[in-house]
């Protein structure tokens, strides 16, 4: 099995390709604004995209979904809970830069809705949709049971969690999440986190401040 990712984009969001094989059909997760990047990423395993999955809709991590989708063809899969942010890139750039800085931004004519708890069987993958809000409304996380992977997002990092001081953010919501959703997990269950290095359940259950503090440990 393949799984590779690319920090790319000015905010380093790690974007995956997920497959069985060298040169078979993958799956992308995230797409900030840097197609080349992700074309690339592909290309070093001959991957053919079939679907594009987005953890959230900051424009860090959808931002390159738009020119993504004119390429490939591939559906774009988000949350509803998070299209006011993905179909509005040039709002979020305007908040964070004070301007857009030059690229094209610009979302796809139509999003494909994830729901909390959907199966998904696409390029021999067998992906459960986990939705975490609380860093966004329709924030969601990917797993994949059969091998022990967690696509956390911006939900979960290796010794941090998700900023909650961007609109629909909150913190309440993202601890609930965490509490419901990702610690049931098992422990061994690598995370592959949004931004910055991979990590497991069990080691931010002992390690994370956030998540200790949850637990009152």
């Amino acid at each position: 099995m393949i799984v590779d990712h690319a920090a790319l984009w000015a905010a380093e969001t790690n974007t995956y390709v997920i497959a069985l094989d060298a040169g078979g059909p993958g799956v992308v997760v995230d797409a900030p604004p840097d197609l080349d990047g992700i074309v690339a990423l592909l290309d070093r395993h001959r991957i053919v995209p079939v679907a594009l999955l987005l953890t959230h809709g900051h424009v860090d991590h959808t931002g390159g979904s738009g020119t993504f989708v004119a390429r490939t063809g591939v559906a774009a899969y988000l949350h509803p809970d998070d299209e006011f942010l993905g179909a509005h890139p040039f709002d979020q750039l305007r908040m964070l830069f004070g301007g857009v800085p030059p690229g094209d931004y610009r979302p796809p004519e139509r999003f494909t809705d994830l729901a909390d708890g959907q199966h998904l069987s696409m390029a021999g993958l067998e992906i459960t949709v986990v939705h975490t809000p609380g860093h966004t409304p329709g924030h969601c996380s990917f797993h994949l049971p059969g091998e022990g992977l967690l696509f956390s997002g911006d939900h979960l990092f290796a010794g941090s969690i998700g900023r909650t001081d961007l609109p629909g953010g909150d913190f309440d919501t993202l601890m609930e999440s965490m509490r419901t959703k990702i610690l049931p997990l098992p422990d061994d269950t690598k995370v592959l986190p949004g931004h910055g290095p991979a990590t497991t359940v069990g080691r931010e259950r002992t390690r994370n401040p956030f998540i200790r503090d949850l637990l009152g440990a």
